[in-house]
């Protein structure tokens, strides 16, 4: 009778236990999903650790391409998304510390954003690549050389002496403090309303061929570090010779949950961020914004010929 009873106890234990074990195990099934800004960098980065975590046989769900920064922010922080790539300088804006010294120094910025995130948002910053892409003006190279236009105080000192202007850009570049905000008080200029032509997006690719063309006028343009339109759209970097922007270093933003979950993901993607120069950049994201490529066919090629994708990932 004694051994019946502890049967049936551990029957109804097991019983009881069912659901847990199954909620543990429908958690394990849950796909890892993956999103990126809707810009063309963004949209590359996305893919190479959508592409590289499938081949290593993750289970991952597709959201690149989701939208601005404030929204994949957002969705990070809600649990929408579960990684995507983030820039190391956008902590100034995230913390509220545009003013901090820290941003504009590649390591500290790294240091200083992955400890923040992680104690106040449970998010956590993996290996950055070796290349920054700050935000910046651009200009078309015909009318830098007419009118001497190297860097950012030359751009002042035409805005201020009434030189014709059409910048394009983004509402992100015009509305945070951060960047328009900061150039135009850094360098004593101010840009009106009628002399920017704005997109809803922060796809430089767009801003670019708008001052390459003159699409409404357009002969200034909101563009990356790392952009590779810029020299086959024949347009030139202003400098920022007082370094008002903070060091942009892409990198893998994950929650901290997911990384528990599958343990191996900061080692998957390690080694492809390493890789990632601002030339190595440049040239990937030129075949995307000037030849017109998707941004999937180009990381799955970059990713073949740096052999971390086997053949099975070639289809």
């Amino acid at each position: 009778m004694c051994i019946m009873r502890r049967i049936f106890v551990l029957v109804v234990v097991a019983f009881l236990l069912l659901p847990v074990l199954a909620k543990g195990q429908a958690e394990e099934r849950q796909p890892v999903v993956v999103g990126s800004k809707i810009d063309t960098e963004g949209a590359l980065l996305g893919q190479m650790m959508l592409l590289l975590l499938r081949s290593r046989g993750l289970d991952v769900e597709n959201q690149t391409e989701f939208g601005t920064t404030p929204i994949v922010r957002k969705a990070i922080k809600s649990g929408q998304l579960d990684l995507y790539p983030e820039y190391t300088g956008n902590g100034a804006f995230f913390f509220d510390s545009v003013e901090s010294e820290v941003w504009r120094d590649a390591d500290r910025a790294y240091a200083r954003v992955k400890e923040l995130d992680r104690e106040e948002n449970d998010l956590l910053w993996l290996q950055p690549a070796p290349a920054n892409n700050t935000w910046a003006i651009a200009v078309r190279r015909e009318l830098a050389r007419r009118h001497d236009l190297t860097t950012l105080e030359d751009f002042a000192e035409f805005v201020n002496s009434g030189g014709r202007v059409k910048l394009a850009c983004c509402e992100e570049f015009v509305n945070r403090e951060d960047v328009l905000p900061a150039f135009q008080e850094a360098y004593s200029f101010s840009l009106q309303e009628e002399q920017l032509l704005v997109f809803s997006g922060c796809n430089t690719s767009q801003t670019e061929q708008a001052a390459a063309r003159g699409t409404s006028g357009v002969n200034f343009a909101m563009a990356f570090g790392t952009d590779g339109s810029l020299s086959a759209l024949d347009l030139r970097v202003l400098e920022d010779t007082k370094n008002i922007q903070p060091v942009y270093q892409p990198a893998p933003l994950i929650r901290q949950e997911v990384k528990q979950r599958y343990p191996e993901i900061p080692s998957i993607l390690a080694p492809l961020f390493r890789t990632l120069d601002r030339e190595t950049l440049q040239k990937l994201n030129s075949r995307i914004a000037v030849e017109g490529r998707p941004a999937e066919e180009v990381a799955r090629q970059y990713l073949q010929e740096q052999g971390m994708l086997g053949a099975e990932s070639s289809s």
